[in-house]
């Protein structure tokens, strides 16, 4: 490896699991971790998710080879400063957040000079905080690499190391693309999710107690999704806010056009669009992204 020593910043759910991955898969790597919070920090001690929990970011990122903010995208540019003065030359910069874009911009502003290549790992659960954290969390699952077009490329090969080490598999991509590719994928469908879910607790002529004693399985699934971290997705939404405005423009002309064929008792346009869904489905399993059981394997029900 061409890292030594790696620095996480943030303690949550990615960054707890980044420190656990790294014990269990790079033992050698020396592992550091800080959160701005008193008692984050504090269970991330007890829980062994580094080596060494710093009591400040700068003490933290001393003499690290690689620094990792797991923080939300819009506080990504203020901790990026608190560290500055503290960055070893030549270390690496990188992240986990969702959009890459405004991530890149903020990074390389408060860290001018540094060595900045973003990366997002597309994975984890609708837990956060230090509790949530486990090692195999990135197994199977992709992580993209977004450098930008002056990268160092020992560095981006480092980089897709390090989280091919951590069971990951990688890919490299432009940011921006990145960015349209994960609001079809991921941010469209949470904002669904947070609003159907809303608008089910919103209605009057449905108790609240019925809406979740007789969840069938859609909204239940919804309900998992919209438990998601609200500030890290609050961040994301106004953070790639130009891709998701184009996603959700294309995402409402189609729910329209179903509407009208709902309207119009059209059953031929709606068994074509269920029989295309039925064919994305199947090859999400067969590239082995989820579990083709019934239930999706899960054991809760």
């Amino acid at each position: 490896m061409s890292f030594d020593k790696v620095a996480i910043i943030g303690l949550g759910l990615l960054g707890g699991s980044i420190g656990l991955a790294v014990q269990e898969y790079l033992p050698q790597v020396q592992v550091t971790g800080f959160d701005a919070d008193p008692k984050v920090r504090s269970r991330a001690a007890e829980r062994k998710l580094a080596q060494t929990i710093a009591a400040s970011a700068e003490e933290a990122v001393a003499d690290a080879d690689l620094v990792i903010f797991c923080v939300p995208v819009g506080a990504m540019a203020d901790a990026a400063r608190e560290i500055a003065a503290a960055l070893k030359p030549g270390a690496l910069v990188s992240d986990v957040g969702s959009s890459k874009q405004t991530v890149t911009r903020d990074l390389s502003a408060a860290l001018p000079g540094a060595q900045v290549i973003p990366a997002h790992p597309v994975a984890g659960t609708e837990h956060s905080g230090p509790d949530a954290g486990f090692a195999t969390l990135f197994q199977q699952r992709w992580c993209i690499v977004t450098p930008p077009a002056d990268a160092d490329p020992q560095l981006v090969t480092a980089l897709c190391d390090f989280w091919q080490a951590l069971g990951a598999k990688v890919e490299v991509m432009e940011a921006e693309h990145h960015d349209h590719v994960l609001a079809v994928t991921s941010h469209i469908p949470h904002l669904i999710a947070y609003t159907i879910v809303g608008t089910a607790s919103d209605l009057e002529q449905v108790k609240r107690s019925e809406v979740m004693k007789y969840s069938a399985g859609g909204f239940r699934d919804f309900t998992r999704i919209a438990a998601s971290d609200p500030t890290m997705w609050r961040d994301v939404f106004l953070g790639n806010r130009d891709a998701v405005m184009e996603m959700l423009d294309l995402f409402l002309t189609d729910l329209a056009h179903m509407r009208e064929a709902i309207r119009a008792g059209d059953g031929e346009t709606l068994f074509d669009l269920f029989t295309r869904t039925r064919a994305i489905r199947r090859g999400i399993i067969e590239m082995g992204q989820d579990d083709a059981r019934p239930d999706f394997g899960r054991s809760d029900h």
